[in-house]
């Protein structure tokens, strides 16, 4: 079954003033349906066409670029938007939180940390909030579309909050101004939702 867009959960001006709404719409309708697309045409006859998008990271080594390029494309993405929602904002609470504050000291030392991450990424790429293997969290960034999914992850865990540190998650409302789009971005961060996947990553 090929790969599919997945739908917003909220409409595309529901995280305004922090994400517009012609960011979303290119963003969500033509950014990452061409990873959709392009990742569709890149399994096309093989026998991965129909493997779940994680398994097809954790061994991204074996295949061509186009399918790394496209399906971390397409898992990053869809990550994104399942952890923003226009009723986000605020703390963490329950075991992430303690997570978090056993991690970096504080929920504002990890934020600090994580924008960091995005604003240092040279050029285009992710900031990522992760589950190690040994249990405990970690904040890195990865360039272009990859994620600490693939094996070839100099990173590697499971990722739990993502940011798009590329031009065209924001360029459209803060132009270069990377750091400024880092700051609103925890205005709309659906921290139950990433709770749920530190939950299920545990």
């Amino acid at each position: 079954m090929a790969f599919e867009l997945p739908a917003l959960a909220y409409a595309t001006d529901a995280l305004e003033p922090h994400i517009d709404k012609m960011t979303m719409e290119i963003h969500h309708g033509k950014h990452h349906q061409a990873y959709v697309d392009n990742l569709n045409k890149a399994l096309a006859g093989t026998d991965s066409a129909n493997a779940k998008i994680e398994d097809i990271l954790k061994s991204i080594s074996k295949f061509p670029m186009p399918v790394r390029n496209n399906g971390g494309g397409h898992y990053n993405h869809s990550l994104y938007w399942s952890i923003m929602s226009p009723n986000g904002g605020g703390t963490p609470s329950g075991d992430l939180a303690k997570a978090i504050d056993a991690a970096f000291g504080s929920f504002d030392a990890f934020k600090q940390k994580f924008a960091e991450a995005g604003t240092t990424r040279f050029g285009s790429g992710w900031a990522w909030l992760c589950l190690k293997a040994d249990g405990t969290l970690c904040v890195c960034s990865t360039p272009n579309q990859d994620n600490p999914l693939m094996d070839i992850a100099e990173c590697p865990g499971t990722p739990l909050l993502g940011m798009d540190v590329w031009e065209h998650a924001y360029y459209l409302k803060y132009q270069n101004k990377r750091p400024d789009y880092i700051a609103a971005f925890w205005n709309v961060v659906n921290w139950t939702a990433v709770a749920e996947r530190f939950a299920k990553a545990k």
